[in-house]
């Protein structure tokens, strides 16, 4: 039985914690602090490629507010979810229905629904171009928009500190970072009864470079252990964010940082919000094996690509097309 085909029962997930790394370090005059937070991304990055992220620096308010968005979005009478709906959006923004996705191939659809956002740019380029918001949130626009202000800031000042764990120049990634595919993703997984097939999110690797995820309270978040082949779950964190790394940065070091299988399996009977941020870096940047990632002797795994080429890819992968 393949790791994407194990159904475990709650008590069979392990509760093996993922490290927490404090990146408030990364915004230190000290270099030598940059670094220790660089040395602790690298081991993350090693193992699982998943940690818990405080000293983010993200302020609790803002964080209340858009989950507080989200909520009061997915509450909205289907129709007006349905005006904004993503198929009517060139730059795939907006409302994705319940089922709308399969993530893991050869199962049922996912059990959530989802709300696409993105800066607001020209259109033209992959996931770039105009949002799509609802009618009856006046509120809403400002305080998503504020958020992933907020997150991209975020994403740029760890992949800083991703070069200084990989022994590169911090500003190793600056061109990488310049005008990002950056998606923010707001979700809800309705109630779940345990003999409902499929999952909330079935098993996966994110497609991008860095994902950072807000939870809620309800938990669900299972991350694969490739050591003991089986499930560990990912609790919320009071204050912390899960961060974890995309295939890109997986294909960009010859695999040498992990992109790990994760999955969201809602058993807890109430309604699960998640908002995981995705940070993919600037369409026409290439990617090719990073020479320091490569062995005596060892030769790249994957050909050379750009960023707009694997998203795309990858995304015909899980929607069809």
């Amino acid at each position: 039985m393949s790791l994407l085909q194990h159904q475990h029962s709650p008590t069979d997930v392990r509760a093996r914690s993922l490290p927490v790394i404090d990146v408030s370090g990364l915004a230190s005059a000290l270099e030598a602090e940059r670094r220790e937070v660089g040395r602790r991304i690298a081991e993350a990055c090693l193992d699982r490629g998943f940690f818990y992220m405080v000293g983010h620096g993200i302020p609790d308010a803002l964080i209340a507010e858009t989950l507080a968005g989200a909520r009061a979005f997915f509450d909205l009478p289907e129709a007006a979810k349905a005006a904004v709906d993503k198929s009517l959006s060139p730059a795939n923004r907006g409302y994705e229905p319940l089922g709308g996705q399969t993530l893991e191939p050869g199962t049922a659809p996912d059990r959530k629904e989802g709300f696409y956002i993105g800066a607001e740019a020209p259109a033209g380029r992959f996931n770039q171009g105009a949002n799509q918001w609802p009618q009856g949130l006046p509120a809403f626009p400002a305080t998503i928009l504020a958020y992933h202000r907020k997150m991209t800031a975020l994403a740029e000042r760890l992949m800083g500190g991703l070069a200084l764990s990989l022994d590169m120049p911090e500003a190793a990634f600056t061109a990488f970072c310049r005008d990002p595919i950056a998606i923010l993703r707001l979700l809800h997984y309705p109630p779940q009864p345990p003999t409902a097939p499929g999952r909330g999110a079935g098993a996966h690797t994110d497609f991008g470079a860095l994902t950072i995820l807000l939870q809620d309270g309800v938990g669900g978040l299972e991350v694969y252990d490739r050591a003991a082949d089986d499930w560990t779950a990912a609790p919320p964190m009071g204050g912390a964010y899960v961060v974890n790394l995309g295939d890109l940065i997986a294909r960009w070091t010859n695999d040498r940082y992990r992109s790990t299988p994760h999955r969201v399996v809602n058993r807890s009977g109430r309604r699960r919000y998640s908002i995981p941020f995705f940070f993919s870096g600037a369409p026409d940047y290439g990617v090719s094996c990073l020479p320091g990632c490569l062995e005596p002797g060892e030769q790249p795994k994957y050909p050379p690509t750009t960023v707009e080429a694997h998203m795309k890819e990858r995304y015909r992968q899980t929607y069809g097309g």
